[in-house]
């Protein structure tokens, strides 16, 4: 501390033709005789002495330095933060003495900050600092830079940040490609025998009930049709002797394939999503007043959906987020509500987060159902002979086979260049012969103006490539949407 103060009353010696200062003694008391000019460094202190006596002290900026009466005859003045100021005393016959106090920056601390910037952002920064205010001027290499160097600069007080960044490329544009593989595979078989007879003495009948038994002739009334109801394969009658018998071998089998190869384009950090299907209403119902509910339409979407977010990692690598989903509507599991049928949704789902190189791809999925169930019913003790017992039996067997498989490939594109022919899709059937031959053409721009009205500047200040930035963000966040039909009692959700 003593030589701080030693050094703030040897910068005081230093300022030329100011009679208002006296040798100061060794332990830094610096005597007063008349205005001057005094000199104080930052976060050091002086004392001032006036041997006449002091009846009242003032400081124009407290924030610049700050004085405080010690004894009737000194004064200790500290420094705050760079800057000028003014010190007015008052002696005991009421004579004013004004003293302009100059507290110069701390040089050591603003060469620590510089060496900082040097060896973090480059050369190209410039740092000032004046009246408690630290200003950045230069050059940096993008945002994050300039966000480094003005945390840097933060240490010796406000940052007024002046700095100047390459006005950035556009963000690498990553195209998702997905394959949707779903297969649903079953299969049913169905064996059984049922005999029956009818004779002049009674009616008899054969059956495991597994398949429903045909009516007996001989219960219909006269006159009237046999009727059969179930499918059967193979049936014989002998009405000579009143014996019939049906066979049953019936074999179904069900195949279901979806296949979809979407495509989504977007930039790094932004989302995307992909739906071909549609949206099915969904009612609801929600309380309401004296126990009355109100009916709430929300709209369900199924089909083929893709939702994804890339991100460009610092190792040159693509940080997927994805969620790809296959459904459809389901009427087996069906519900009427107030006389409207609701289907249900067979949905298959896969969330995940995986890290890829460009070009590389990876499989999620794969087999999700095998099932396989069999119905056996026999006639008790005759269903058992060997081999005649199998006339007596009847058997159903039930398979279903289910698999999905999704294959994502991200990759780096980049756009159509100008001038090059587009991909177009093949059309089976041409259009109509009296339709326009020729697309529709924008009006002709001079090539030097279109090139002039796409140039962009090689550097901009850092707040206009904020602000950029921020207003990219906001564009990509979703909105909340709603619709209501108030008086008919039935309102629409979110979709």
């Amino acid at each position: 501390m003593r030589r701080l103060i030693a050094f703030a009353v040897l910068a005081q010696q230093l300022v030329a033709g100011n009679p208002a200062q006296d040798t100061p003694a060794l332990d830094g008391v610096l005597q007063l005789h008349s205005a001057g000019e005094l000199v104080v460094a930052v976060n050091t202190s002086i004392v001032l002495r006036r041997p006449e006596g002091l009846k009242r002290i003032s400081i124009a900026n407290g924030d610049i330095a700050e004085a405080a009466a010690l004894s009737p005859t000194e004064v200790l003045l500290d420094g705050k933060s760079p800057g000028d100021t003014t010190l007015l005393l008052w002696d005991k016959t009421g004579a004013i003495s004004k003293f302009d106090v100059h507290v110069p920056a701390n040089t050591s601390r603003i060469d620590i900050v510089r060496e900082q910037l040097r060896q973090e952002v480059g050369p190209g920064v410039a740092i000032t600092a004046e009246d408690g205010n630290v200003f950045l001027r230069g050059t940096v290499s993008d945002t994050v830079a300039a966000e480094r160097a003005a945390a840097i600069a933060g240490t010796l007080g406000k940052v007024v940040n002046l700095l100047r960044v390459p006005v950035p490329d556009a963000e690498p544009q990553i195209l998702l490609k997905v394959r949707f593989a779903d297969v649903d595979r079953s299969a049913a078989s169905q064996l059984g025998i049922n005999f029956f007879g009818a004779g002049n003495k009674g009616v008899g009948s054969s059956t495991t009930g597994q398949f429903g038994a045909p009516p007996v002739f001989s219960q219909l009334p006269p006159g009237s049709p046999a009727t059969l109801s179930d499918l059967l394969n193979i049936f014989y009658y002998r009405p000579d002797i009143g014996v019939g018998g049906v066979l049953q071998a019936l074999e179904a089998k069900n195949l279901a394939q979806i296949l979809a190869e979407p495509n989504l384009l977007t930039v790094s950090g932004k989302p995307a999503s992909f739906l071909a299907g549609g949206e099915f209403p969904f009612p609801t119902i929600q309380g309401g007043a004296a126990g009355v509910g109100q009916i709430t339409i929300q709209f369900k979407e199924f089909g083929i959906r893709l939702d994804f977010l890339p991100t460009i990692t610092p190792r040159g690598t693509i940080h997927l987020m994805v969620t790809p989903e296959v459904s459809s509507l389901d009427y087996s599991n069906a519900l009427t509500v107030n006389g409207f049928t609701v289907p249900g949704l067979q949905t298959k789902r896969v969330q995940t987060e995986v890290e890829l190189a460009n070009g590389q791809s990876f499989v999620i999925a794969g087999l999700l159902d095998n099932q396989a169930i069999e119905n056996l019913n026999k006639i008790p003790g005759i269903g058992d002979i060997p081999v005649l017992g199998k006339l007596f039996q009847s058997r159903s067997v039930t398979r279903s086979h289910s698999e999905l498989l999704v294959v994502v490939t991200p990759e780096l594109v980049q756009p159509i260049p100008a001038g090059v022919k587009t991909p177009e899709l093949p059309m089976p059937l041409p259009f109509l012969p009296d339709s326009a031959r020729n697309k529709p053409q924008n009006p002709p721009v001079d090539p030097a103006e279109a090139a002039r009205q796409l140039a962009r500047p090689a550097m901009a200040p850092i707040e206009s490539i904020k602000a950029a930035q921020a207003a990219s963000n906001a564009a990509s966040a979703p909105a909340p949407s709603s619709t209501s039909f108030g008086s008919t009692g039935i309102s629409a959700g979110t979709r």
